[in-house]
């Protein structure tokens, strides 16, 4: 495919597409919003494979209103959405989903377009047109995934049973679990900062539940390692349903579907430039890859890890023994809320929330910096990088669940 390609429709396509962008910023959501409920009330057994808990806080229905944007304001050069679709393609292929279900949401999308703004046929036509050119892109970008993830040393299709050899408790919130292919073949190698998929069925609910967990140790051993946070109900969390299955239920010797390593977050290894990892709570998970992998390479790097205090701050450890064994590794703590304990023992740098200042005196600006962790955080360490001036092409960082704007 020529991503570059002038889009396979007509000016008027084009124009009517393009004049309806004032309408999709104003009511995006309530079209998307409308589009979920409909299409899993008609075609329930997609709820196999979306996340219920994205639903429920409205995140999916942003992220699909978002991406419809983009790609209604780059109607006319369809190549410039091509990295979001990427990473949008990377979730997909994870998840499972295929060809066929790109005309079902087409019909609900139109659908929802058609009953939200009582949009007229004209309209409609238009972007049945361009919804076409749009999914066959995804289609064909996400058909190459699938068959680079089976084609490659050690890979497979869709999912592939991993037996649950070790479970290490690494804080009062967060648990490690090392998983090794049950049929006993090969391991296909990954990128510091992708992602697998976890499958579980879960005794009691109607769907199976899919989530995206980072592997947290680097490529080239024979396991994968991914490191889950128990998540509690609240307003970003409104059920936590897989993640404590995984910490209350899974046992070392269980067998968990997982599908092959995706994810466009990933350390930059062509780059000599020091390296700064900057992670927010369980956000280390992608960084901590990077962080094992650079260890290795003997590059510069330097990590600081915020998290409240040292009951919930994972891997402290071992990031300590990086440090003492690697001259090229730098280590940093910042808790918001220490104990007693921590300040008796002097186990952290700053106490607070990570300034601007405090990460000059520690971090250089010609650095590449991935960061990763709660929204909040995310736009608060982006916005002192802005600030200092580190160019964007030197700014990374990952969302956990769908993408949003910070």
């Amino acid at each position: 495919m020529t991503t570059a390609a002038k889009p396979l429709m007509s000016e008027k396509t084009m124009e009517i597409v393009k004049a309806t962008v004032p309408l999709l910023q104003e009511r995006g959501v309530e079209i998307t919003t409308y589009f979920y409920q409909t299409m899993f009330a008609e075609h329930p057994e997609l709820l196999n494979i979306f996340n219920h808990a994205n639903q429920k806080r409205g995140r999916q229905p942003q992220a699909l209103a978002n991406s419809v944007y983009a790609a209604a304001a780059n109607i006319e050069n369809l190549g410039a959405i091509i990295p979001v679709v990427k990473q949008i393609a990377h979730k997909h292929r994870s998840l499972g989903i295929k060809a066929e279900h790109y005309p079902i949401v087409g019909t609900y999308l139109l659908r929802a377009i058609k009953e939200v703004v009582g949009a007229p046929q004209e309209i409609l036509d238009a972007w049945g047109e361009a919804y076409g050119v749009i999914a066959d892109i995804f289609i064909q970008v996400e058909a190459g995934m699938y068959k680079e993830a089976e084609e490659q040393a050690g890979g497979w299709k869709e999912f592939r049973g991993f037996t649950v050899t070790k479970k290490v408790r690494e804080s009062d919130t967060i648990a490690s679990f090392y998983l090794q292919p049950a049929d006993g073949g090969a391991l296909a190698a990954f990128l510091p900062g992708q992602y697998v998929s976890v499958k579980v069925e879960i005794p009691g609910e109607t769907y199976t539940h899919i989530r995206q967990y980072s592997l947290s140790d680097a490529s080239g051993k024979d396991y994968y390692r991914i490191s889950v946070k128990r998540e509690t109900a609240g307003a970003e969390t409104p059920d936590g349903i897989v993640s404590n299955y995984l910490h209350d239920h899974v046992k070392e010797g269980d067998v968990l579907p997982i599908s092959a390593p995706a994810g466009d977050f990933f350390l930059h290894t062509e780059s000599a430039a020091p390296v700064v990892l900057l992670a927010g709570g369980v956000g280390f998970t992608p960084l901590m890859s990077m962080l094992n992998t650079l260890a290795e390479q003997k590059r510069q790097v330097t990590y600081v890890q915020a998290a409240l205090n040292s009951k919930v701050h994972a891997m402290k450890e071992h990031t300590a023994a990086l440090a003492a064994a690697n001259e090229n590794v730098q280590v940093y703590t910042v808790y918001a809320e220490p104990t007693e304990a921590d300040r008796a023992a002097g186990s952290f740098e700053k106490e607070g929330f990570l300034d601007l200042a405090w990460l000059q005196s520690v971090a250089s600006q010609e650095a590449d910096f991935y960061f990763c962790g709660p929204v909040l955080f995310m736009k608060h360490v982006k916005a002192m990088l802005e600030e200092w001036g580190v160019p964007a092409e030197r700014i990374h960082f990952e969302f956990f669940g769908p993408a949003a704007a910070i």
